[in-house]
C-alpha cells in the first residue's frame, strides 16, 4: 500500500500480495470456495437460519418473527451465529448452501428435499411467497414492493460498502472516497424521505418486505446504530419522514425480537446469540445467561 494516495500507480494487472487493511482484512480473499471441513448445525424447526445481526442477517430474522407474530407455525426456526470474522462463513458446510460465503443463508427442510435459499432479498421473497404475507400476489402493488425490494439490493452497497467501510472500517481515512460516499448516501436517504413524504411504508400504504429490508440498513442509520458517529455526520434528522418511519417500525415487536436474533455484540440484553424457540428472548439473551453463570460460580465458591 502505497503511503499516500497520490503515490499509487495502478500496475497492469492486479495481483493479491498483501493484505488489504481495515477491520476486515483477515478474511478477505479474492478466491471463494470452502477453506476448512466442517459441517453445519441442525436443529428441530422446519427452518434453519444461518446469519449474524448484521443489515443483511437482521432482514430475514425479522421477517420470520413476522410471520410468527401473524400465527404462521410453519415459520418456527432455528438461528445459527456465524462468526465472519472468524471465518465460518468459509466452512465446507456453510459454502454448500452458500457458495458465495456470505450471511444470511436458510434452508427449508420442510419438505420431502431440503431447499437452499442465499442472498436476503431471495429469501425474503421466497418465505414471502411461502406463507403468502408481506408481499402483494399480484399487480402495481406487487411490482412497487419488489421495485423497493431491489432499490435496496443495489442502493446499500454504496452505503455499506462505500460510505460504512471509509467512514468506519478503512485502515486510512480519504476524504475523497468519504465525501464521495456520503454524497450517495445522502441522496439515497433523499431518495427514501421523497417516497415517505406520501406513504406511511416504502412500497405503500402496507408493511411488506420492502420495509425489512431497507429498515435495517437507512433505519440503522438513522436511528444511531450503524457506523459510530455517521447518523451527525450524514445529518439524519434533515429526513424527517425517514425518521418517522425508523422509528414506527422499531416499534414492532417482532422488529424488536428479529433485529437480536444472532447478535454476538452491543448490550448483552440485546445479545441473543442462538434462537431456537420463542422463550429464548425472555430466558436466554446474553445478560441472563451471565447472570445465571455468576449464580453458578457463587455455588461453587460457596462450596470451596
Amino acid at each position: 500500500m502505497a503511503d499516500n494516495d497520490s503515490d499509487y500507480t495502478p500496475p497492469r494487472v492486479w495481483t493479491w500480495e498483501q493484505p488489504s487493511g481495515g477491520k476486515f482484512a483477515n478474511i478477505n480473499r479474492p478466491i471463494a470456495g470452502a477453506t476448512h471441513e466442517h459441517d453445519l448445525a441442525v436443529g428441530k424447526h422446519p427452518l434453519q437460519l444461518y446469519s449474524l445481526a448484521t443489515p443483511n442477517g437482521q432482514k430475514v430474522s425479522i421477517m420470520l418473527e413476522e410471520l410468527l407474530e401473524k400465527g404462521h407455525s410453519g415459520a418456527e426456526y432455528d438461528a445459527w451465529p456465524v462468526r465472519i470474522g472468524d471465518g465460518e462463513q468459509f466452512t465446507s458446510g456453510f459454502v454448500e448452501i452458500n457458495p458465495n460465503s456470505k450471511i444470511p443463508a436458510l434452508v427449508d427442510r420442510s419438505g420431502p428435499e431440503p431447499v437452499r435459499v442465499f442472498e436476503s432479498g431471495a429469501i425474503l421473497v421466497y418465505l414471502a411467497e411461502k406463507f403468502g404475507e408481506f408481499l402483494p400476489s399480484q399487480g402495481p402493488e406487487r411490482a412497487e414492493a419488489l421495485s423497493w425490494l431491489f432499490w435496496q439490493m443495489g442502493s446499500a452497497p454504496f452505503l455499506g460498502g462505500g460510505f460504512g467501510h471509509f467512514f468506519a472500517y478503512a485502515p486510512v481515512k480519504i476524504e475523497y472516497a468519504i465525501n464521495r460516499y456520503a454524497m450517495e448516501a445522502k441522496r439515497q436517504l433523499d431518495v427514501l424521505n421523497r417516497r415517505l413524504a406520501d406513504n406511511e411504508y416504502v412500497a405503500g400504504s402496507d408493511y411488506s418486505i420492502a420495509d425489512m429490508a431497507i429498515w435495517p440498513w437507512y433505519g440503522g442509520v438513522a436511528l444511531g446504530r450503524t457506523y459510530e458517529g455517521a447518523d451527525e455526520f450524514l445529518g439524519v434528522n434533515e429526513y424527517e419522514h425517514v425518521m418517522r418511519w425508523a422509528r414506527q417500525i422499531d416499534e414492532r415487536p417482532a422488529v424488536r425480537r428479529g433485529r437480536i436474533v444472532n447478535k454476538l455484540n452491543g448490550e448483552p440484553h440485546e445479545q441473543l446469540h442462538e434462537r431456537h424457540d420463542s422463550s429464548d428472548f425472555e430466558l436466554r439473551t446474553q445478560d441472563k445467561l451471565e447472570r445465571q453463570q455468576a449464580d453458578v460460580d457463587g455455588v461453587k465458591d460457596d462450596a470451596i
